[in-house]
């Protein structure tokens, strides 16, 4: 059995799960969580998403009877928080589908600890992303109406041209691509909790979501051809998704917006605020369910190389940003950019570079990235950066038009705040009933990279 010191243990290969564990204790430590009544922490944070959800809700509510007029948009800032807020959650939607599609093409093993939390992220990000551009309107019953290319009567079609109409099939396929993904994983893990299962009801609904899963070889076979398959299927879309949502703003001919950095500017912020995210989620889920035996400190360190390494090209993004600016020779692209660094938003410009760019500089520090505290906080700092930087690119834009006497400022409202704050509740309830009701480790791929168990253990 594992020692209490967790850090300490001897790792099973290379595969960082601590411990010299048996099999049976895997299902054991996973399912344990999953079978016991929720814990006063559990509660507390869900009560909490609830009540940011609701407030939310109710603001929507508001917002379809009076329309978009109580958010702080004015001309010419049409886009504000809303548009904002789609990018950044289609952001944090990227880092499941790179840990566990790309990192399973090459074959790193260090994936299997966090792939599951890290692909239900990504779900649970996708579908507030597209609830909040369904609804940035104020009107969905009759934006989302000219969405989909069914056929109608008139023969009126979408415009295929724009790249909002992009959005609409890039985000869909990514969604259904990872759910797919995602769902085909969990079978085998199912079919154990279904095993133990002694809830009639419980068992019932584990029997149908498993799939008549009974472990055999050939099942297993079909299975591995098939995570393959979908794996490829995902990894494109990693790139494809982000960059699509670039093009909304890249293929405009607006100063700051019509660049062609974004789709590369863009995938690499997705990628960093998706693993901050992923790291802030993990820290709370090892601690508060006993998973540092499979969510170790070596997974949280590689996992913070990499938002070392992603902030770096966004910063050097942002410094590329200045220089197209002014060897382009446009006196608006210049004064675009001059005015993010020091005109009116030029907090906002400064919140986003320091904590984009000078605070993940603390991950060179090995203690730093070893330290729970500390890329805890990080974390945190990288989301409020990135929701930043997308403000920043949409506001600072938008708010200086090419005549003086177009100039005005935005000022989100506390409508938007609020609605922004029940986002958060919709996508952290999710997350909460995940933990709750489905294994948070992929059993099946952490077992397949242990070693042998020990003599006479149980293989369960």
């Amino acid at each position: 059995m594992a020692t209490a010191n967790h850090e300490t243990l001897k790792p099973i290969q290379d595969v960082l799960v601590t411990g010299d564990r048996t099999f049976a204790e895997v299902n054991e430590d996973v399912a344990r969580p999953l079978e016991s009544f929720p814990t006063g922490k559990w509660w507390v944070c869900f009560i909490a998403a609830m009540a940011a959800f609701f407030m939310g809700a109710v603001l929507l509510l508001q917002t379809f009877k009076d329309g978009v007029g109580i958010w702080g948009l004015n001309q010419p800032v049409g886009w504000g928080n809303d548009v904002t807020t789609f990018v950044f959650w289609v952001g944090i939607g990227h880092a499941g589908t790179l840990i566990s599609a790309i990192l399973f093409l090459f074959r790193q093993k260090w994936r299997t600890g966090i792939n599951r939390s890290a692909e239900a992220m990504t779900i649970f990000a996708v579908m507030t992303a597209g609830m909040v551009i369904l609804t940035h309107t104020g009107r969905a019953w009759l934006a989302a109406f000219w969405l989909l290319p069914y056929p109608n009567q008139r023969q009126l079609w979408p415009n295929f041209r724009s790249p909002l109409e992009w959005d609409v099939f890039a985000v869909s396929t990514y969604f259904t691509i990872s759910l797919i993904f995602w769902y085909t994983g969990l079978v085998p893990d199912l079919a154990s909790i279904r095993d133990r299962a002694k809830n009639k009801v419980r068992k019932f609904f584990l029997t149908i979501l498993s799939l008549g899963w009974r472990g055999s070889n050939k099942q297993w076979l079909h299975y591995e051809q098939a995570y393959l398959i979908f794996a490829g299927l995902s990894t494109p879309l990693v790139l494809s998704v982000h960059s699509v949502v670039s093009f909304d703003f890249a293929v405009s001919q607006l100063p700051g917006w019509h660049t062609t950095i974004f789709p590369p500017y863009f995938v690499a912020g997705a990628i960093f605020s998706g693993f901050a995210m992923v790291v802030t989620l993990l820290v709370l889920a090892r601690e508060a369910f006993g998973l540092k035996h499979y969510i170790t400190m070596d997974h949280l360190e590689k996992m913070n190389k990499i938002i070392m390494t992603t902030g770096m090209l966004v910063g050097y993004a942002y410094a590329v940003e200045f220089f197209i600016a002014w060897y382009s020779g446009s006196t608006f692209e210049r004064a675009t950019f001059i005015n993010r660094a020091f005109g009116d938003y030029w907090w906002a410009y400064w919140i986003m570079v320091s904590c984009n760019v000078f605070i993940p500089q603390l991950f060179w520090v090995k203690k730093f990235r070893r330290s729970i505290p500390v890329m805890f906080v990080v974390s945190l700092y990288v989301n409020i950066g990135m929701y930043f930087e997308r403000f920043v690119i949409i506001v600072t834009s938008l708010h200086h038009d090419f005549l003086p006497s177009s100039w005005a400022n935005y000022i989100p409202s506390w409508v938007e705040l609020g609605m922004f704050t029940g986002w958060i509740g919709f996508f952290f309830i999710w997350f909460l009933l995940f933990v709750r009701f489905l294994p948070s480790i992929a059993m099946g791929e952490v077992k397949s990279v242990m070693d042998q168990p020990r003599k006479g253990a149980s293989h369960a």
